[in-house]
């Protein structure tokens, strides 16, 4: 299946590693042209390499969603972009915490980044999309918007925020020809789920295997997924074949989320 992605530009937020990196190794592979964004400018050169390597297409950009002149950067490239098909918004996560008991300035500092951040960036390429009448705004969440994550009270918290804004716009934008979904991973293998291995087994004084192992129990595919698995999923949604799916959030879970309906 061509996805109709050949010529088009994305732009992938926290692509030096994870989820972020596999999304846009895949955006590449399908002949997008992508502007791999993060903190870190060695990491993302390395995946420019990497794309380049494999006969794709990229650049770098450096950005720090907590730096709001780092954010107004990036927003300023967007608007000055020749054109832009794809906005990969992708946060990172907070470090984990228990609720109650989060000091103020934590949740004060997170927001500005994780919800005020992406908003202001998602709104800037929203306006360059609705121009071209064609865009795809793709929304890396986390299930815990839908079952909360015991001690990431910080992520479950904001990223559900978020989800709400992304679906208050969604229905603003469609009949622009932009979509705006929110792609929610379970457990996936990447540093942040075995940094949250890490501290879960801390926790409970066991080993970081028993913890995975634990985790693993509960997932009905027995396994963490891999990172390449979610990164073809919002690979699809961006593609031209996924122009009626917008307004959603999208578990890549494993199963792990018994509900039907949320």
């Amino acid at each position: 299946m061509d996805l109709g992605l050949k010529g088009r530009t994305a732009l992938v937020m926290g692509a030096s590693q994870g989820l972020g990196q596999a999304t846009a190794m895949q955006l590449a592979e399908e002949g997008a042209h992508v502007i791999l964004v993060a903190r870190r400018e060695d990491v993302l050169t390395s995946v420019q390499q990497q794309i380049e390597d494999a006969g794709g297409s990229a650049e770098v950009a450096c950005c720090d969603l907590f730096d709001r002149a780092s954010r107004q950067a990036l927003c300023q490239l967007i608007e000055n972009l020749p054109r832009l098909d794809v906005l990969v918004a992708n946060s990172g996560g907070p470090a984990p915490g228990m609720a109650p008991g989060i000091a103020s300035e934590v949740w004060t500092q997170e927001f500005d980044a994780m919800v005020l951040g992406l908003i202001e960036i998602i709104d800037t390429a929203v306006i360059r999309m609705k121009d071209a009448k064609f865009g795809r705004i793709l929304v890396i969440g986390s299930s815990g918007i839908v079952v909360p994550i015991p001690k990431l009270a910080v992520s479950n918290t904001l990223r559900s925020a978020v989800g709400g804004y992304v679906k208050t716009l969604s229905e603003q934008v469609a009949s622009h020809g932009v979509t705006c979904n929110m792609v929610l991973p379970g457990r996936v293998e990447t540093p942040r789920t075995q940094a949250i291995d890490a501290a879960t087994a801390k926790s409970l004084g066991i080993t970081e295997e028993q913890a995975r192992a634990n985790s693993i129990a509960t997932i009905p595919t027995g396994r963490y997924g891999q990172a390449r698995e979610f990164g073809s999923v919002l690979t699809f949604l961006a593609s031209e074949q996924a122009g009626y799916i917008t307004g959603s959030q999208i578990r890549v879970d494993g199963g792990a989320i018994r509900s039907i309906n949320a």
